[in-house]
């Protein structure tokens, strides 16, 4: 049985609902209601489904230092997903409502204690409803306990070393923020506007068609070269406000076939938590 490590397309994941080996996480979520995607979760979603929080379940505790949704301890999260039955075997996929903005938080984080067989699916709850597959309201059904093994992983960046390498050659920061917060104006979420010095801009919905699908691969990887310049996929530092849409851009690297590029997990809203740290304004 085929594996899917970046995107899956909705009739591929309907043949597959209900098998032991298959555990499917709904993520939706909205930044300004953090209740909205529970009750959408509720009022109906992929057969089988299991409900995560973006707040509560794959983010940890904040300090005010540390960004607006910190990375959870890994073997808390690989506890985590063992209580929903993930295993070694087990092949995941997660879906939104939101262009998978936030299922590829969860994507790159089972990726992170180093799951391979995960994947986002693609056009999210829209393109499961519009392929007028089944939509369930019927309660998760309780899973065995799985047995995942956390492992080494994606990696990831700090903001010391972040700091450090600021406009040097071997290293291009890319920010996942729309243009106009990047630039440092209409800023709402952080109490600081700007974004890291030397960094370069590419809104993550860039990396979507008009119906909310990834764009093919090969788009994609043109589109990203030119973000990359002369960098190499290993090179690049992806973040964002809060280290949740820079997940978006790595996963569509992945699809693009630069695999590679890292995460600052702490992204915008830690890096501005620190008076000390340089902060750019406009385009450049």
């Amino acid at each position: 049985m085929s594996m899917w490590i970046t995107l899956v397309e909705a009739p591929a994941l309907a043949t597959r609902l209900g098998a032991p080996s298959l555990v499917v996480f709904d993520c939706r979520h909205d930044l300004a209601n953090p209740g909205l995607g529970l009750e959408a979760f509720a009022a109906g979603r992929v057969p089988y489904a299991r409900f995560l929080h973006l707040d509560d379940d794959l983010s940890g505790t904040k300090t005010g230092r540390n960004g607006r949704h910190p990375l959870p301890d890994p073997d808390a999260f690989v506890a985590l997903m063992r209580l929903h039955g993930v295993s070694d075997t087990t092949q995941v996929v997660a879906y939104d409502d939101s262009g998978g903005m936030y299922a590829a938080r969860l994507w790159w984080m089972l990726r992170w204690v180093g799951h391979e067989a995960v994947a986002v699916l693609n056009g999210g709850f829209a393109a499961w409803r519009n392929a007028a597959l089944p939509i369930s309201t019927d309660p998760p059904l309780p899973l065995p306990p799985g047995t995942l093994v956390r492992k080494p992983g994606v990696a990831t960046v700090d903001a010391d070393t972040l700091l450090a390498h600021l406009h040097a050659s071997d290293m291009r920061i890319v920010d996942a923020r729309a243009a106009d917060r990047f630039r440092g104006e209409n800023e709402t979420l952080d109490p600081v506007g700007g974004h890291i010095p030397g960094a370069v801009n590419r809104f993550f919905r860039d990396n979507l068609a008009a119906d909310g699908r990834f764009k093919p691969a090969d788009e994609l990887a043109a589109a990203w070269q030119a973000v990359l310049g002369k960098a190499t996929p290993a090179q690049i530092v992806c973040q964002c406000g809060s280290g949740v849409t820079a997940c978006h851009n790595l996963l569509a690297m992945e699809v693009a076939g630069l695999s590679g590029a890292r995460l600052y997990p702490g992204s915008w809203s830690e890096w501005c938590s620190d008076p000390a740290r340089p902060v750019a304004l406009g385009s450049a």
